[in-house]
């Protein structure tokens, strides 16, 4: 048809050389036509259209000017062409955008009739009214109409002109396209659609605003019979197809959308508004992490607990493929917040992150022993969350148990300043503030960041051991790449280099490990007996005033995280990551495929002698063990907790020289930990012995062997009262490596008493400086100065 066209022009220019007109006048007309027809016929706003993977829709958000009008589809369904030109345009394949004969016709109709009744207008002049709007239908526009529909062919294929009419075409309402009509009238895909479906859409543009689903039905029926049995005659459809398609019902209410990803369409259309796009999301189980969310909303509404996130991220290529950014909650709980991109207190979710760091500095050991005791630096006062305390704790249990004193003490060794880089290589774009607006809160919640982010952030990790595991010790400069929900976008990682990208895949390995040590919810306690069992690296955290409870997952192909709480920040009592994310997070999981843990990074990992009780790299006087750390960990320094000791043959007093023979002295090594650690962990551990007392006939120079517990050094204490605005009094602590020993307190060297067994002393000390001595039955001495304060 094009090559008609272009012959037909080719004729005129010859008849104006032939006839030797040179007038500027003819050239000027013909650029004119050139340029007659917009290089963009529609600029209306599009809806917003989102798809799964697999191409089922996901859900769409209607255009700015309130119509429902999709994105014009690149295909056309076979079906929709042959009844569309059957009916509206029989010649469509063989004119040049105008039919000359039907426009007679019509013509004469219309004046018998004296009225217009007949438009006489071929598809491609149609999709030229369709561009200019609905300008009067006059005689002067038909010839508009004429000039653009044939440039309109000079321009473009048949296809593309069904394309055009197909994506833009009125179907009643405010509902416009194919697309759309589809889904409004039939609840399925263009494609989907019966013969008796597609006549129906096919003869709604025709007249939208009479025929209408629902309404005048005879009407609307007897255009698609007409049309059905004309395609039959034509044997386009067989006798049979022809009798069950006039035997199917009419639509008769629209259907709503489907709206399987709310959130994300909403995260979508705020930077790509008006487009089609096919994600990565995996239809089936977006489903069933709906359906999950749902169940778990529902119990949890009761507590007034109405919000709740959770995202799934294949590890290997950064895709989401389940995205669900609130619970199926109402407009009084904000069911319209996407929490997934909403900053929320951290909680303890950032302490694998600062494990793994110190692992990987060399900072730290798996086994090495953290101080579990009450603490207090510079007014700040941490505790942990079930309030005991176990004196010392290994790391990766310290890690395992979310335990807060001993992540604020690995804090304050490893540097707020240098773990706030940390994190800004991780990119958590939320923890924006000052190291110091933080302070060692930053471990315990006292930062902000987001679900999006924290994925992103563990989905990185993964992929470090995995990918280094994979191709023989290798990293990828851009790891931690941003996630990703389109499903045509290949994600750059980077160059291959041996050198790591924040952390290296042994420490994070060791993270994991500690991580899937945490205590699995109630039902779920006896994974490590069934070989059917996943393993999964897992972290939760709760913040302050239990207002934000998270659980984030992973294994070596997937992450999962989990967020609940309420979009408002209220707070509930039982709202925590164990009792509440994690429930969450192992349904999740179990309705993945199953993959298996992670492989060991031997690249990245050496095997040391460490001590078998403190956890140190083992001195020559340690039982020692063999463990697996990373390539930077034996900088750490050696066990300081064995001493040499001397004792007597009966192995229960220290002796010397001057009360035992030399040759009846026995040297042992001795596990002391310092008196606060020891005070604790005795109590949490049977088999420890605390360090003999030298035996009475021995001169000796005793060793200090007690501590306060409470309070630390200069510290500033608030008095405060009861109900009764009655003064409460302070409550000293001390712990000592031999409890039964007597001990004589003082306040500003005024004796205030003794203690034994239990040393705990109850002073009402006045306003100011006060100086606390505390002296044992040997004569070892500890003194702090403290300042009070009354209000």
């Amino acid at each position: 048809m094009k090559t008609k066209i272009k012959s037909f022009f080719q004729h005129i220019l010859n008849w104006i050389k032939r006839n030797k007109i040179k007038s500027s006048i003819a050239f000027l007309l013909l650029i004119g036509y050139y340029f007659c027809l917009p290089k963009t016929l529609f600029e209306e706003p599009y809806s917003t259209v989102i798809e799964s993977k697999e191409g089922e829709l996901l859900g769409a958000k209607i255009a700015r000017d309130g119509q429902w009008r999709f994105p014009a589809s690149d295909s056309v369904p076979d079906k929709f062409k042959k009844c569309i030109v059957y009916f509206e345009d029989q010649y469509f394949y063989n004119h040049p955008g105008f039919n000359p004969v039907a426009m007679f016709n019509a013509v004469r109709q219309n004046q018998k009739a004296g009225k217009v009744v007949r438009g006489g207008s071929t598809l491609t002049q149609q999709v030229i009214r369709l561009s200019r709007k609905g300008k009067g239908r006059t005689y002067f526009e038909k010839v508009i109409e004429i000039l653009l529909s044939t440039r309109l062919e000079l321009r473009h294929s048949k296809e593309k002109i069904l394309e055009l009419y197909a994506g833009h075409a009125p179907f009643g309402g405010n509902v416009v396209g194919l697309e759309m009509a589809s889904w409004r009238y039939f609840g399925v895909q263009s494609h989907q659609l019966s013969w008796s479906q597609t006549a129906t859409l096919a003869v709604l543009p025709n007249a939208p605003s009479l025929i209408y689903p629902g309404k005048n039905q005879e009407k609307l029926r007897i255009k698609r019979d007409a049309l059905l049995l004309k395609l039959q005659k034509e044997g386009i459809i067989d006798q049979q197809t022809y009798e069950l398609s006039i035997a199917e019902p009419l639509p008769q209410k629209p259907f709503d959308l489907p709206q399987i990803a709310p959130h994300l369409l909403q995260r979508i259309s705020k930077k790509q508004e008006g487009q089609k796009v096919k994600t990565t999301v995996e239809i089936a189980l977006q489903n069933r992490v709906n359906q999950i969310a749902n169940y778990y909303y529902n119990q949890y509404k009761q507590n007034e607990v109405h919000n709740l996130a959770i995202l799934v991220i294949d590890v290997s290529n950064r895709n989401i493929m389940s995205y669900v950014g609130n619970a199926p909650t109402d407009a009084n709980h904000q069911k319209d917040v996407d929490i997934i991109g909403a900053p929320r207190s951290t909680g303890s979710i950032l302490k694998p992150l600062l494990y793994a760091s110190m692992l990987d500095e060399g900072a730290l050991l798996p086994n090495t022993l953290i101080a579990d005791v009450p603490t207090q630096i510079s007014g700040y006062t941490p505790e942990n969350f079930n309030l005991t305390f176990d004196g010392a704790v290994p790391a990766h249990r310290a890690l395992s148990r979310s335990l807060n004193i001993p992540a604020v003490l690995m804090l304050q060794d490893f540097g707020v300043n240098k773990f706030y880089e940390e994190l800004q290589k991780f990119k958590l774009k939320d923890i924006s503030k000052p190291p110091n607006h933080y302070g060692l809160s930053l471990i315990l919640g006292g930062a902000e960041s987001n679900l999006w982010d924290l994925c992103r952030t563990y989905a990185g990790m993964s992929s470090t051991v995995d990918y280094f595991n994979k191709n023989q010790g290798k990293y990828r400069k851009n790891e931690f790449t941003e996630l990703n929900y389109q499903s045509d976008f290949e994600p750059d990682f980077g160059k291959e280099s041996y050198q790591k990208t924040i952390v290296g895949a042994g420490a994070i390995w060791l993270t994991y490990n500690a991580m899937e040590e945490v205590n699995r919810p109630e039902g779920d306690e006896a994974w490590r007996f069934y070989d059917s069992s996943q393993k999964i690296a897992w972290k939760t955290g709760t913040s302050f005033g239990n207002r934000d409870a998270w659980a984030i997952g992973t294994n070596s192909r997937y992450v999962v995280g989990v967020w609940v709480g309420n979009a408002s920040g209220e707070g509930r009592p039982t709202l925590t990551g164990v009792s509440s994310a994690a429930p969450i997070l192992f349904d999740v999981f179990n309705v993945l495929p199953r993959k298996k843990g992670f492989a060991t990074p031997l690249n990245d990992l050496e095997e040391v002698e460490v001590c078998s009780l403190s956890g140190h790299l083992a001195q020559e006087n340690c039982p020692k063990i063999k463990q697996m750390v990373s390539l930077k960990g034996k900088t750490t320094t050696v066990c300081p907790y064995h001493k040499t000791i001397h004792v007597d043959k009966t192995q229960q007093f220290r002796v010397n020289s001057s009360c035992e023979n030399i040759e009846n002295i026995i040297t042992k090594s001795w596990f002391v930990l310092p008196p606060v650690m020891e005070w604790y962990y005795k109590s949490q551990h049977i088999e420890y012995q605390t360090l003999p007392p030298f035996r009475e006939d021995c001169i000796a120079t005793q060793t200090v062997s007690m501590d306060f517990i409470y309070p630390k050094m200069n510290s500033k204490i608030y008095l405060t009262k009861n109900f009764n605005s009655e003064i409460q009094p302070v409550i000293l602590k001390v712990a000592h490596s031999q409890r039964e020993t007597e001990l004589y307190w003082y306040v500003d060297n005024l004796f205030k008493g003794t203690t034994k067994t239990f040393h705990e002393m109850a002073i009402e000390p006045s306003s100011g400086i006060h100086y606390i001595t505390v002296v044992d039955a040997f004569g070892n001495e500890i003194r702090r100065k403290i300042e009070i304060i009354s209000e």
